[in-house]
């Protein structure tokens, strides 16, 4: 090995002294023994210094810098084989060309016999400089991998990006299966299923839980009587409460004529006074000391299996100790509920608008005056007196009644009062009005029975699903339904406004009960803005309410315009007195 290049660098310069050129470029390649046994020194060095672990990969390097050799090597011959092919400078030709010519066809690994005579020798030389060469750069290479995977703590990655630099043709061949083999980790899918773990086991908890707060499930059933503002009653809520049994209250300032029904019973009308079927168990006091006696349990296990007898205390009927649907029959909703039967009542257009639902002022006098038998200006004040009743009203709110092309129409053909207003009943209520401050009596006993009723001991949360089940509730949808014909202008500021706050509050109730909880704020904005109540011929949303009224017609956030406008019937001529809402 030391000896042959040797030989074979003498020759070279013995057969082309008549060839500078290519004199000069062997020199420029410094082909010598020293070089190559440095560049071997080298290489062993660096062996030396490699681990065990990267002895695989030394020898995969290995048969990579082979097919690399291979490909220069081709290279070179093709090369040779071109610049053999070209006459030489001083006229003359090389003796041996036409040989050389017919090898450069040949086989890249010839015989060692015929490796002298045939393959030039400078093609040996340079043969064996791009082996040594390439393996001191590979070398070199993988050193530096090897100090940037100290630093980066990837040495699988970046021995991988070295052996491809050497290689670039295969980098780019390389198919997007082979990236998708490097990116697949099967710890994923051990962290996925944790994951889904951990969220079952979440919900199931979250399960338990809720079944650990739902109320036993019985064939009997437990009447609680409560008055208002009892601080004992609410004891008895959340001691039954705990103790996961289902109750039916009944609050004997709602219901006054169940008081009778406790005086006959336990001879006095004290509250709380609570039932397992038809046996009275007692008040509070009552209650915690079975509790304390451990009796408590086998009296909730009997009324578990047992149904209540005919004997035993009933829940709230419909309609019970209900004083809004009592009263006179109202004769002008007669008389109006005549006139819708009989007038033409269509779209009409008035002013280059189109309104539905309409009738002319003029027919209205017509009927009226062929009706009551009165003179057509009798029948026009009588048709003012109506409208005033807010049994219908100008489309345009350009005046009360008129003779005339006028158009009106009636409460509930109002598009905006039918498709948004959720307490106008189907037709016209035929019983008179009551005072607006005896239905905001009713209305804040209602809501105080409510709230003490449904209401979280922090008076945070209400129990939506109750409410919507219960008798007050119906008596409250039963309540507002009349609020289409009060007078409310006729309120002191002070009544008006604790009617408005109590409204408020169970309107929200009624909402939410209708349309569900809000999502989001548009949602919230659509329900605050859209939910609306027919009152005194007005209507009203939660936001009016809140922003109108109660705020002193004051702008609503992220809004431009007033809720009430200069002639707005709403309006408040009075001073207006803020009322913060929470």
């Amino acid at each position: 090995m030391d000896e042959k290049p040797e030989g074979h660098t003498d020759g070279i310069h013995k057969e082309d002294q008549g060839k500078p050129v290519e004199v000069e470029e062997m020199h420029s390649l410094n082909i010598s023994k020293d070089d190559v046994n440095k560049l071997e020194e080298g290489n062993k060095e660096d062996k030396d210094d490699k681990h065990a672990e990267q002895g695989d990969r030394m020898n995969k390097d290995g048969d990579l810098d082979s097919k690399a050799q291979e490909e220069v090597n081709e290279t070179t011959r093709e090369d040779l084989a071109e610049e053999e092919q070209e006459p030489v400078f001083d006229g003359t030709e090389v003796p041996g060309m036409q040989a050389n010519r017919c090898s450069s066809t040949r086989s890249l690994d010839p015989d060692p016999e015929e490796e002298g005579s045939v393959w030039p020798e400078k093609a040996v030389a340079l043969k064996n400089f791009v082996k040594e060469k390439g393996a001191a750069v590979t070398s070199v290479l993988r050193r530096l991998s090897l100090k940037r995977d100290g630093v980066e703590q990837a040495n699988v990655d970046v021995d991988k990006d070295t052996s491809d630099s050497a290689k670039l043709g295969e980098q780019a061949a390389m198919s997007p299966r082979t990236a998708e083999r490097s990116a697949w980790n099967p710890l994923n899918y051990i962290k996925v299923s944790r994951d889904t773990d951990s969220e079952s086991k979440a919900e199931q908890g979250k399960n338990n839980i809720e079944e650990s707060l739902l109320p036993i499930a019985t064939k009997g059933r437990i009447i609680l009587y409560t008055r208002l503002g009892c601080r004992d009653c609410r004891e008895a809520r959340l001691f039954l409460q705990r103790k996961r049994l289902r109750y039916v209250e009944i609050n004997i300032d709602v219901y006054p004529s169940r008081k009778l029904e406790i005086e006959n019973v336990s001879g006095s009308c004290a509250v709380p006074k609570v039932f397992f079927n038809e046996v009275m168990i007692g008040g509070l006091s009552e209650l915690k000391g079975l509790d304390e006696s451990g009796k408590l349990d086998e009296k909730i296990d009997f009324f578990i299996s047992e149904a209540p007898s005919p004997e035993a205390p009933l829940p709230p009927l419909p309609g019970e100790d209900d004083v809004s649907d009592n009263g006179p029959v109202d004769e002008l909703a007669v008389i109006v509920q005549k006139m819708k039967a009989t007038i033409v009542v269509k779209d009409r257009l008035y002013k280059m608008r189109r309104f539905t639902n309409c009738f002319l002022g003029s027919e209205a006098v017509d009927f009226l005056s062929e009706d009551q038998y009165l003179e057509r200006e009798e029948a026009v004040e009588f048709g003012q007196k109506l409208a005033s009743e807010h049994f219908f009203r100008h489309v345009l709110d350009e005046n009360l009644f008129e003779d005339g092309d006028h158009l009106y129409r009636f409460l509930d053909h109002d598009p905006t009062v039918s498709s948004q207003c959720h307490n106008i009943p189907r037709g016209i209520i035929e019983l008179k009005p009551k005072p607006i401050a005896e239905i905001a009596s009713m209305l804040r006993f209602l809501s105080y029975a409510i709230f003490e009723a449904y209401a979280s001991e922090d008076g945070r949360h209400v129990d939506y699903r109750s409410i919507h089940g219960s008798e007050e509730f119906a008596r409250y949808l039963r309540i507002v339904q009349v609020l289409q014909r009060v007078k409310v202008q006729d309120m002191p500021r002070e009544e008006k406004l604790a009617f408005f706050i109590n409204l408020y509050n169970m309107m929200a109730i009624h909402a939410i009960l209708a349309w569900g909880h809000p999502a989001g704020p548009l949602e919230r904005r659509k329900l605050f803005g859209d939910f609306k109540y027919v009152v005194g011929g007005c209507t009203y949303s939660l936001s009016s309410i809140q922003n109108g009224i109660l705020r002193g017609n004051q702008r609503p956030p992220y809004n431009l315009l007033k809720p009430f406008g200069v002639k707005d019937k709403r309006s408040q001529k009075d001073d207006p007195k803020v009322v913060h809402m929470k």
